[in-house]
């Protein structure tokens, strides 16, 4: 591998000049700088970026937290995180804050070390203390996906009680009386505020709220299979299912064909997220629609304009969400 020697040798100046070419390029004449640029392309040398860019007190370098790093929600969303980091110099740094916590604390450790630059989360699991007093003493810090007004950081995210509200509404319009849910985990904070509109949409339709209909998820395929199979053995079973992600919608839904019914004729199914596999499962799936790759490239430009210096407000910046109208609703045959 190339040294800066073997550039200042090829070049015919000092090793000094040739780290001046490099790092203060205006420090130098302009002969001299071509002969060091010809040098460095003759010689096949790769600059110490990192060396560098610590001289600076930055590393180029951002450490996003995904909750569940296999959960295809967050595909797009690290796409736009990405391809908004790559356009202005930095890498990404992808934690998977849903299996090992010690891996988790390793990536924030970069950060507190300067090694990293800063920090997307993308759920509210944080690692470390974001109180208020604690506020003045974090690294540049910005959150996508869900919102914890307690944490008080700048974030990037939709309404998710609105969109539950228009999800559940659009099936009460229907005519759709029974109207189960499969939820989140109570911690966490989208799953309450999905739940709260499904309830408001119940109280508008002057429906009856069931508890029997409400059966806790974990967001996977297997725990909406698990979960539509105990709706559907209910002595008076749903018409209708929401499910707080689409991937538990799946997995309801091909639980209640392999038990016999068809969706929708015999029981209908929606979802929140709108991931790929949503319009592709059969039937295709009505569900929510989030903007996700805007949230990750907003919240990733958010962070920048941290980066910088600016003053960034702590607190919600709102994406619209949409409602997705496809196969896996109708009207109640019963």
């Amino acid at each position: 591998m190339a040294t800066m020697k073997d550039v200042a040798q090829l070049a015919g100046v000092s090793t000094a000049t040739v780290s001046r070419a490099l790092m203060n390029p205006e420090k130098v004449s302009a002969s001299t700088r071509k002969k060091v640029e010809k040098a460095v392309l003759d010689a096949g040398y790769s600059p110490n970026s990192l060396a560098r860019n610590l001289r600076r007190n930055e590393s180029k370098t951002i450490v996003a937290i995904i909750p569940d790093i296999c959960d295809p929600y967050y595909a797009e969303i690290i796409r736009g995180i990405e391809e908004a980091a790559m356009e202005h110099g930095y890498l990404v740094l992808l934690g998977d804050g849903g299996q090992q916590k010690n891996r988790e604390n390793s990536f924030v450790n970069l950060v507190f070390t300067k090694q990293a630059d800063g920090m997307l989360l993308l759920g509210t699991d944080v690692p470390f203390d974001v109180s208020k007093p604690e506020q003045k003493n974090l690294p540049p810090l910005v959150m996508a996906c869900e919102y914890a007004p307690e944490l008080e950081l700048p974030t990037v995210h939709i309404d998710n009680l609105t969109a539950a509200f228009e999800v559940v509404n659009y099936l009460t319009q229907m005519g759709h009386k029974r109207i189960a849910t499969i939820t989140g985990s109570d911690s966490a904070a989208i799953s309450n505020f999905r739940h709260q509109g499904y309830q408001q949409a119940m109280r508008r339709a002057g429906i009856e709220i069931n508890p029997a209909y409400r059966v806790k998820g974990d967001y996977s395929f297997a725990g909406g299979a698990r979960a539509m199979t105990s709706l559907l053995s209910l002595p008076e079973p749903p018409t209708a299912v929401f499910c707080h992600n689409d991937t538990m919608a799946i997995g309801a839904m091909q639980q209640a064909k392999r038990l016999g019914l068809r969706v929708p004729q015999d029981i209908s199914v929606v979802g929140f997220d709108d991931i790929k596999f949503s319009e592709y499962c059969d039937p295709p799936l009505t569900t929510v629609s989030q903007p996700r790759y805007d949230i990750g490239r907003k919240a990733m430009l958010m962070l920048l304009e941290l980066l910088r210096g600016k003053e960034v407000q702590a607190g919600s910046r709102l994406l619209d969400a949409k409602l997705v109208i496809r196969e896996s609703a109708a009207p109640p045959s019963r």
